[in-house]
This record gives C-alpha cells, structure tokens and sequence, in this order.
C-alpha cells in the first residue's frame, strides 16, 4: 500500500480503504482461483495495483468517461482504475469466466459502484461504445487495435490524450509496433513510478 501512496496523495477516506482492502481479498480468492501467480501475490500493490495505475498516471479520465478493460483477468489495470477514477464507468471483459468469478467478488466487497463485468469475447460486444480501451499483457497490439477500434467512439475523454486504446506493455515492442502497422505513442513507466520493477515497461496509446 505504502507504495501507492509514495506516488498519489490525493484520496479520500473510501479510496483509501478500497485499496488498503484489496490484499486481502485477492490472498483469500487466490488460494481458490489463481488469478494472480503465487510469487507476485505478495508484491501485489507494486506488480499489479501500481501498475495499472499508470494508465491514470498518464492519462487523467473525465468524469462520465466509459473505459473498456479487454481480458481483465483478476481485474488489471480495471479495478485499481476504477478506485482512483470513481466518477468514471467502467466494463471488465473477459473470455474466462472464473476469473471474472473473482473480479465481481472484489468489486462487490469494497463497493465498487462504477463497474460491470462481463462474461464476453470483445468481437461479441454490440451497440455499446467506449471513449477508451484499457489492457494489460493480453495480446499483441495489432489484435488489440483490431478488437478495439470498432467499439471505441471518437472523441476527447481525457485531459492528455483523444480517445483510443491504451494498454500496459513490456520487453523490446519494436517488431510488434512494426507489425501492427500502427504508430503507437510510448511512455516509459520508470518516468511515471521510479521502481526497479517497471524497467522496460511502457503504457502504449493508440488514438482512436
């Protein structure tokens, strides 16, 4: 927890309890669904909280703003995101049912108003659009532009960035991006979070 705050100070009461909750919740439903490998669990707010807070650290959402989490897993970058951002809606899709077992359990349990989840294929999501995709290690990013540009409306939902997808990455992206055939902005996260830990790590955005 206290690395969250080395970096965010600005929280109330509530977002401070959701967060302080969230060690807990996914020690206990992880020794029942393995959502979260067995070494990182207790590196849980660094490797995985903090994480996907940097997509907030980078881009700052607009109240109202409907944020897509693309194979949310356990719930990253979408529930950490949807703590820090409470005003803003936000969908957590996934293929795998049983994580999504655990994502509702967890947002049900610290009071999460501002989440749906769903049990979905993102090809399989119609007549609903998003001002942002958000992801985490899913998929290469040319499957994740593909999967994302026809349900991302246009439009300028955050403060830094137009709308499009934005997605955690790490490692040598240089063949992907050239394979994708998309122009992708890079942010290093070791400029947002001073942590050994997110060396060659990146938030990537495409605009819509």
């Amino acid at each position: 927890m206290e690395v969250i705050l080395k970096y965010f100070d600005d929280f109330t009461e509530t977002q401070l309890q959701q967060f302080a909750a969230l060690k807990e919740l996914y020690t206990d439903w992880n020794e029942k669904i393995n959502v979260i490998s067995r070494k990182d669990i207790d590196s849980l707010y660094e490797r995985h909280v903090l994480h996907s807070l940097a997509i907030a650290a980078a881009a700052n959402f607009n109240d109202g703003a409907e944020i897509l989490d693309i194979g949310t897993g356990g719930g990253f970058p979408g529930i950490p995101l949807a703590i820090f951002f409470p005003e803003v809606k936000f969908l957590l899709a996934d293929s795998i049912g049983k994580k999504l077992k655990v994502v509702q359990a967890v947002a049900d349990a610290i009071g999460l108003k501002n989440v749906q989840v769903q049990h979905t294929r993102i090809e399989d999501i119609k007549n609903r659009k998003f001002d942002f995709a958000v992801s985490r290690a899913v998929a290469p990013l040319a499957d994740l532009w593909k999967w994302a540009k026809p349900v991302l409306r246009t439009g300028h939902n955050s403060e830094e960035y137009g709308n499009g997808l934005i997605c955690l990455k790490g490692g040598d992206l240089a063949e992907e991006f050239a394979t994708s055939g998309l122009k992708p902005r890079m942010l290093p996260i070791l400029k947002l979070f001073e942590e050994p830990v997110f060396d060659e790590k990146y938030v990537v955005y495409v605009p819509r």
